[in-house]
C-alpha cells in the first residue's frame, strides 16, 4: 500500500510536467564523501550521485553549481541556484530563512578530532569548526574557544599546524581523515548529537520543486536505493527506511 501511495503521488507530479525543467543544484564541492571535486574538475560524491538520481526520477534537467559554504544560503535566496544539496543539517534557524525537503541522510553525530596523544582537555581549548555550521555554534556555546574557518580542509590543517587543539565536525566527514592520517589524528571523547537529518534546501516559494523532490526521495527510500547509496559512500553504513 505504501508503494502504491508513493507511486500515485509521483505520477501526479510527473503528469503536470510537459517537459523536463532545468534545476541548478548548489553544493560546496569540499566536504567528502558528501560532495567534492574529482580529478576531472567535476562535482562528485554521495550527493552528486543522489542528486542526479533524484532529478532523473522527478524528470528534472539538473546542472551543478559550486558555492563557498559561508554564503551558500544567501546565494540560494538570491537566485544563484535552485537547491542546496551539501550535507546541510535541517535546523530551526536555517528553516526560518529557507525551506527543506525531508531528510535524505539521518542525523550524523559530530565528534572531536585531535593529534594523537591529546587528552580530553582539548575539547575545552581552542576548537576549529567550519564557518556557519552547527558545530561552530555548539563550540561557542560550550565555553571553549571556537575558531572558524572557511573550509573543512582548513579546520584539519589548523589542528595539524597547532593553531587549534581539536576540530569538531560530522563523524562521517572525519572518518576518512582519521583513517588516512596514519595514526597522526584520533577521535577524542564521545559522539555528540547536534541538529537534525540532512535535507535539500530550497527557497520557501518553491513549493512545487520541494514536492517533486520529496516524492523522488520517497521513491528511493521505498525501493531501497537510497539505503544502498548511503552504504556505498559511507563505508557500509546501514540505514533502513
Amino acid at each position: 500500500m505504501k508503494k502504491l501511495v508513493i507511486a500515485a503521488a509521483f505520477a501526479a507530479f510527473a503528469a503536470g510536467a510537459a517537459s523536463a525543467e532545468t534545476v541548478r543544484m548548489g553544493t560546496e564541492g569540499a566536504y567528502p564523501p558528501y560532495n567534492f571535486i574529482n580529478d576531472n574538475g567535476e562535482v562528485d560524491g554521495f550527493e552528486r550521485e543522489l542528486g542526479d538520481r533524484l532529478c532523473e526520477i522527478a524528470e528534472l534537467d539538473c546542472t551543478w553549481v559550486t558555492n563557498d559554504w559561508d554564503s551558500i544560503i544567501p546565494n540560494l535566496v538570491s537566485g544563484n541556484y535552485d537547491t542546496i544539496i551539501a550535507g546541510m543539517s535541517i535546523t530551526d534557524e536555517r528553516d526560518q530563512v529557507i525551506d527543506f525537503t525531508q531528510e535524505y541522510f539521518p542525523p550524523d553525530p559530530s565528534v572531536y578530532v585531535a593529534l594523537a596523544g591529546a587528552g580530553d582537555d582539548v575539547m575545552n581549548g581552542v576548537v576549529a569548526a567550519q564557518t556557519a555550521t552547527i558545530q561552530a555554534s555548539y563550540v561557542a556555546s560550550s565555553g571553549a574557544t571556537v575558531v572558524e574557518y572557511a573550509t573543512f580542509d582548513d579546520t584539519i590543517a589548523a589542528v595539524r599546524s597547532g593553531e587549534a587543539d581539536a576540530v569538531l565536525a560530522d563523524r562521517a566527514a572525519l572518518a576518512d581523515v582519521v583513517a588516512e592520517s596514519g595514526g597522526e589524528l584520533v577521535f577524542v571523547g564521545d559522539d555528540i548529537a547536534i541538529g537534525g537529518g540532512v535535507g535539500i534546501g530550497v527557497r520557501e516559494s518553491d513549493t512545487e520543486l520541494k514536492a517533486r523532490l520529496n516524492a523522488a526521495i520517497d521513491q528511493m527510500k521505498a525501493d531501497g536505493s537510497l539505503s544502498a547509496l548511503i552504504a556505498k559512500w559511507f563505508d557500509g553504513k546501514v540505514v533502513n527506511y
